[in-house]
């Protein structure tokens, strides 16, 4: 296992135990205890996942997960929070984030997360995409690159924001309840929740719709879920 993890948590006891049991299931951990430093370290060089606290000096969580996100897109990210309250749970994967996990949390469990994010990279990385493009307005997703595309310019996706346009387009115009979404995107193994994905939903329509407030392509279906239809502007 070579996977490199960047940690950026400010308490040494906390970074301490991380170390401690991510290193023992094989992975190369490195940590910045600062939020500034932790962007420049992002700036460096690409990691494999990391692990974010939000509470940070120098910058908090939020402003580095927004950092990461404009610079690697894919980049898979669990955010560590003492705020275990929803309203924040949600920020976190609004901005971005694809898993999020309130302190104090178990350490075998944010290892099993640790490794079912990376098994998801892997099993997308190993499995050949035949499938071909798939157009819709300006738009072109190619299952095979894995990218999304208006015209010439390329849309930055996240593995899971990728994962769910690419469902949605395969079943274009079929309502799917969130719970559906759930289980056929991140799979029957996640410990989510349904608000994991109206928060990729929103984030979807931010990069695909004219006006993310009255959503063309990903539409409600009031007291089921979303519709992706294809005749959109």
């Amino acid at each position: 296992m070579n996977e490199q993890l960047l940690l950026v948590e400010d308490d040494d006891a906390i970074a301490g135990a991380l170390r401690l049991h991510l290193e023992e299931a094989g992975f190369r951990l490195h940590r910045e205890a600062d939020g500034q430093r932790a962007i420049a370290t992002i700036d460096r060089q690409r990691w494999d996942l990391v692990l974010l606290d939000l509470m940070l000096p120098g910058a908090d969580g939020w402003e580095v997960c927004r950092h990461l996100r404009a610079r690697h897109a894919d980049v898979p990210v669990i955010m560590l929070s003492a705020r275990s309250a929803e309203a924040h749970r949600v920020l976190g994967l609004e901005l971005g984030a694809d898993d999020y996990l309130a302190k104090p949390f178990s350490m075998l469990e944010l290892v099993a997360r640790v490794r079912a994010l990376l098994r998801r990279i892997e099993q997308v990385r190993a499995t050949p995409a035949a499938e071909h493009d798939l157009q819709f307005g300006q738009f072109r997703l190619s299952p095979m690159r894995r990218e999304l595309q208006r015209g010439n310019d390329a849309v930055p996706l996240t593995l899971r924001e990728f994962d769910l346009l690419h469902f949605l387009l395969r079943h274009p115009g079929r309502p799917f309840s969130r719970g559906e979404l759930l289980q056929r995107v991140w799979g029957a193994g996640f410990d989510g929740y349904e608000h994991t994905v109206n928060s990729h939903i929103n984030r979807l329509r931010a990069k695909i719709e004219d006006d993310p407030r009255e959503p063309k392509r990903i539409v409600t279906v009031w007291g089921v879920g979303y519709r992706f239809d294809v005749e959109g502007p």
